[in-house]
């Protein structure tokens, strides 16, 4: 598993808290693992959840008819990517 950076840390906690997932420490998502369909078993309603919680958390929204969301989701690595860009034009 490859290590989390500072932004991938940040964001797997914010996701850990927002999803209530109790079993699982942020540090244990790997950043290039599948978040969706993947080891996490996270859904469509999961997506949602992280979307607000990331909207809340870095004042930009991730829109549901975003064509480009299944690249944006793939993994915590490509979500922090996007929050980065995002959060810096903001």
């Amino acid at each position: 598993m490859a290590e989390q950076t500072a932004a991938q840390s940040e964001l797997a906690i914010l996701i850990v808290q927002s999803l209530n997932l109790e079993d699982l420490q942020p540090g244990q998502i790997d950043p290039d693992a599948a978040l969706f369909g993947g080891e996490l078993g996270l859904d469509s309603i999961d997506a949602l959840e992280v979307a607000l919680a990331v909207s809340k958390q870095y004042g930009f929204q991730l829109r549901s008819d975003n064509p480009d969301n299944r690249a944006i989701f793939a993994s915590l690595r490509s979500l922090a990517e996007h929050i980065e860009k995002h959060r810096a034009a903001a």
